[in-house]
């Protein structure tokens, strides 16, 4: 099994564990898998540190402008998806990168960045539950599917709710393409969901 690089975008006002969540899935599942299947980076609009929510600071792998290509891409939520909505280079990248990558999966409101590239059109797709609305209206084709955790909303594009359904999408991811038995090492690391 050959390894896949998984780029996560960093941006101001991100959401921490939108961002932390998969980034910690596919980490721990590359460390722990067989062939270390996963390799993982950040891309910034820019070189310049990300601020995320409650100061979280994220100094990006790369920018828009040197990051190579990734299998997987992974857009997170935030209030800082709102600016992105509008920022057309960021868009662009979006839609080049999506007609490139194995996947593509937003995390909460990164819903909000694949409806503005006109990614979502005529798909089903989830978002955060507070955003609901907001996709309808950057994306009046897509059906917008509440209440699920994520949403397979085209061959290559997964979207998930918020915040914390992101790691549920991200393990989803791991056990498509390295195995249950990957997923379940990473589960297991990660206690995710454990019960005492």
């Amino acid at each position: 099994m050959s390894q896949r690089t998984v780029a996560i975008l960093a941006f101001d006002d991100m959401e921490v564990l939108d961002f932390a969540g998969p980034y910690e899935v596919f980490n721990v599942a590359g460390e722990l898998g067989d062939g270390h299947p996963f390799s993982v980076f950040s891309v910034g609009l820019t070189g310049a540190p990300a601020v995320g929510r409650g100061g979280f600071t994220v100094q990006p792998t790369y920018s828009l402008d040197d990051a190579p290509p990734p299998d997987l891409l992974v857009i997170p939520g935030g209030a800082g998806t709102r600016p992105l909505t509008k920022d057309d280079r960021l868009l662009d990248w979006v839609r080049e990168r999506a007609a490139e990558v194995e996947l593509l999966m937003s995390v909460c409101t990164g819903a909000l960045v694949l409806g503005a590239a006109g990614l979502l059109e005529r798909k089903p797709a989830t978002t955060h539950h507070d955003a609901y609305d907001e996709l309808e209206a950057i994306s009046p084709t897509t059906k917008v599917v509440r209440g699920q955790r994520f949403v397979r909303s085209s061959e290559t594009t997964l979207t998930s709710a918020g915040v914390s359904a992101g790691v549920d999408l991200a393990l989803h991811v791991v056990q498509l393409l390295a195995g249950q038995q990957t997923r379940e090492r990473a589960v297991t690391e990660m206690e995710w969901m454990w019960q005492s």
